[in-house]
């Protein structure tokens, strides 16, 4: 069984959006040492699972993308999670082909139900990397489907924004499994329930 990993970037006062529309501060205190923690992630996931907004956001930069980062993401399965019964996927990976960029964006799975997260962890290989907004990640956490959270703590206080654990129906305890202090002041913790 394939354990659900939610990997989110998060600030140190525990917002993992702010309230301004720029997301650049999750940018700030990268270095190469916490890219590639972030690429090593990556690349253990044997699918990555997808909100519908992030998705949409990647289809049209990641096929293409000379960064480090892109391998990993184009290379393993994907699955995008949406509430919209008329999701056209086709559309967005019609200009995908093997010559455009690699095949898997065009092989997406479309999950509409969360309980068919829980059909996903039953099948074999390595864990489902499960990545996008923070409703995305929220309604993951309510239903119980996350067995280990991987925040790349920033070293960045907000103040304000979106708290990727406001409004659970109830605590939540979890045990740090790791901590790895990057030379930039990020932090990669690694938690489980």
């Amino acid at each position: 069984m394939a354990d659900l990993v939610l990997k989110m970037s998060i600030s140190i006062d525990g917002f993992v959006a702010a309230a301004r529309p720029d997301s650049d501060w999750m940018f700030r205190g990268s270095t190469p040492d916490s890219a590639a923690w972030v690429r090593d992630v990556l690349a253990g996931a044997g699918t990555h699972v997808v909100g519908r907004r992030l998705f949409e956001t990647w289809i049209g930069l990641w096929p293409t993308s000379e960064s480090p980062m892109a391998a990993p993401i184009n290379d393993a399965p994907k699955v995008v999670v949406t509430r919209q019964a008329d999701f056209d996927l086709a559309g967005l990976s019609a200009g995908i082909s093997p010559s455009s960029g690699p095949a898997s964006w065009a092989e997406t799975r479309v999950v509409t139900e969360l309980g068919e997260i829980e059909r996903l962890k039953a099948e074999p290989g390595d864990y489902l990397l499960a990545q996008g907004g923070v409703s995305f990640a929220r309604s993951l956490i309510a239903a119980g489907l996350v067995d280990e959270y991987r925040f790349a703590v920033l070293p960045v206080v907000l103040g304000s924004g979106e708290a990727l654990f406001a409004g659970l129906p109830g605590e939540l305890d979890l045990q740090l499994v790791s901590s790895t202090v990057f030379a930039g002041g990020a932090m990669g913790n690694v938690y489980r329930p």
